[in-house]
């Protein structure tokens, strides 16, 4: 009998494997990622959509994400855990004040990277709080100023074709729904532009411009692998591949991995 079970198992390993190999081959995650967003609001539909590719994305490319709704937990030690914060749809008000002296150390001594999106440029005045000016210094000495309520379609062009999130991108491509906001100034001094949006390309036509406009960028005067990207207000955003592409590639060279 014990013969037999000894055979049985070494047939069955001969054809699927060992099982104390399987486990050995279990990988670990190659990163850590932890997500902010709302959990309400009017963004909220883009954040759902997000969510299941984000996921579907971690899933397919080995790595870890954490969601969280609120700054509450951010800390040092925290922060700590993760090589890369995506701030997927959440503002730089209203941040706990720990959570405040922790992204800014994250970010300033670069112990990891950081992805933004949209809402990461509402910065003035808002619902009470004082604008975070550390905050807007990193998204290049700006301040929001206002935004196309009923929405617009236009062309974005591609101005560095050559940095690794525009891997895959063509020069120019169609975003079909966005608020496109404005500021009171281009960052364009203070930052490095990776695209900007053709304001006479807008339909309907709007009279909310401001000239030289980007929509993505990187801040190289710090440490932290960092890039804005504008777009981030309708779930529609994920019916373009171009779109997913971007993304996908500013999730692995902000934290300093491949694809």
């Amino acid at each position: 009998m014990k013969k037999i079970i000894g055979l049985v198992f070494i047939l069955a390993v001969a054809l699927f494997g060992s099982p104390f190999c399987l486990r050995a081959e279990q990988k670990s995650p190659r990163f850590h990622v932890v997500v902010l967003y709302e959990n309400g609001g009017h963004h909220i539909e883009y954040s759902k959509v997000a969510r299941v590719w984000l996921d579907k994305l971690a899933t397919d490319s080995s790595f870890s994400i954490d969601y969280i709704q609120n700054t509450d937990l951010i800390d040092e030690a925290f922060l700590s855990k993760y090589q890369l914060f995506i701030q997927l749809d959440y503002p730089p008000y209203g941040w706990k004040e720990k959570a405040v002296v922790a992204f800014k150390d994250y970010i300033i001594r670069g112990k990891g990277g950081w992805v933004g999106f949209h809402h990461a440029t509402l910065l003035g005045e808002f619902d009470g709080y004082p604008m975070w000016n550390w905050f807007s210094g990193f998204m290049g000495n700006i301040v929001y100023k206002n935004y196309i309520p009923g929405f617009a379609k236009a062309t974005v062009n591609v101005e560095d074709a050559g940095h690794p999130v525009m891997k895959g991108v063509p020069s120019s491509f169609t975003v079909e729904k966005e608020e496109w906001y404005t500021y009171n100034k281009s960052p364009r001094p203070n930052v490095h532009v990776i695209a900007s949006v053709d304001e006479s390309t807008y339909q309907p036509g709007s009279g909310i411009k401001m000239g030289d406009h980007p929509v993505i960028w990187i801040n190289p005067n710090y440490p932290a692998r960092n890039i804005y990207i504008f777009m981030g207000h309708s779930p529609v955003l994920f019916n373009s591949g171009v779109y997913q592409t971007i993304f996908r590639n500013a999730i692995f060279w902000a934290a300093g991995r491949k694809s």
